[in-house]
């Protein structure tokens, strides 16, 4: 017999019975995976943003924009090639940026409304850290991840067809996901 807090739970997946199986069997590498791929730069560029501003600022668009232009203008703060890149695209955008970010928008939602406007601010992502893991991890990745990660570091797997190869490019190409472009 299953108490109320489990009726509760799968009622509320009742819909998606499957979005509960795949949530329930998701690794933690799995997840750190998706994450890492999904984080993208933009939404750190506003949320360091944000939090150079108070709350009352946050809700008024000039100081919004100059918040962005001291942002990326700030020769103090070390600022990755990516997150410049971020500033580059944002720039001729400041006021569309500014008119969501005032109205109390998550940064997610901020970079996927400019991102209509520029298409180029969500392909800058941070890179795929592959050093920290394991060789049995990476060979749980799929292919297609693993062609995504050397495509992110511009290398091709000529030849490469078993799986094998391409987890053995991935870790012989990990001193290629630094932060230059």
């Amino acid at each position: 017999m299953l108490s109320m807090l489990q009726l509760g739970f799968l009622h509320s997946f009742g819909q998606y019975p499957l979005t509960l199986l795949v949530l329930v069997s998701l690794s933690p590498f799995t997840i750190y995976f998706l994450k890492s791929l999904n984080n993208s730069v933009c939404v750190k560029v506003m949320d360091d943003i944000r939090a150079s501003l108070s709350k009352e600022d946050s809700r008024k668009k000039p100081l919004v924009e100059k918040a962005m232009g001291d942002y990326c203008a700030n020769k103090d703060s070390k600022l990755s090639a990516r997150e410049k890149k971020i500033c580059y695209y944002i720039d001729p955008i400041k006021r569309d940026v500014a008119q969501p970010f005032s109205l109390g928008m998550s940064s997610l939602k901020v970079c996927k409304r400019i991102t209509k406007a520029n298409p180029e601010i969500c392909t800058v992502k941070f890179p795929v850290k592959t050093e920290k893991m394991e060789k049995k991890d990476i060979s749980k990745l799929r292919v297609k991840q693993l062609k995504a990660i050397l495509s992110e570091r511009g290398v091709e797997c000529k030849g490469c067809v078993e799986k094998e190869e391409f987890v053995k490019k991935v870790q012989d190409t990990e001193h290629l996901s630094g932060d230059e472009f």
